[in-house]
């Protein structure tokens, strides 16, 4: 096996395996649309949109009042936002 494909293999497995990495998406809260239909409008819930900018731009539904972030610089948006709120991310 070629040493380039072991380091991937490895890194792979330790992000996984790194405890707030892998596990996230399993074990993030889930809202259903008819429950988000509710929290529309309320100050207490931000709802993002982070769906890539082809799927984002080429469709006509999108949430009213949701703001659009770009999926690849989390870093540069995800602090913005208060801890003490509701966020909502949607990109389907």
């Amino acid at each position: 096996m070629q040493t380039w494909v072991r380091v991937l293999l490895v890194a792979l497995l330790a992000f996984v395996s790194y405890p707030g990495t892998g596990g996230l998406a399993a074990e993030a809260p889930r809202m259903e649309k008819e429950q988000l239909k509710t929290q529309l409008g309320n100050p207490d819930v931000v709802v993002l949109d982070v769906r890539a900018f082809t799927d984002w731009a080429m469709t006509k539904e999108k949430i009213k009042g949701a703001v659009r972030e770009n999926p690849r610089n989390l870093e540069d948006w995800s602090g913005k936002y208060p801890k003490d709120k509701t966020i909502v991310l949607y990109c389907a």
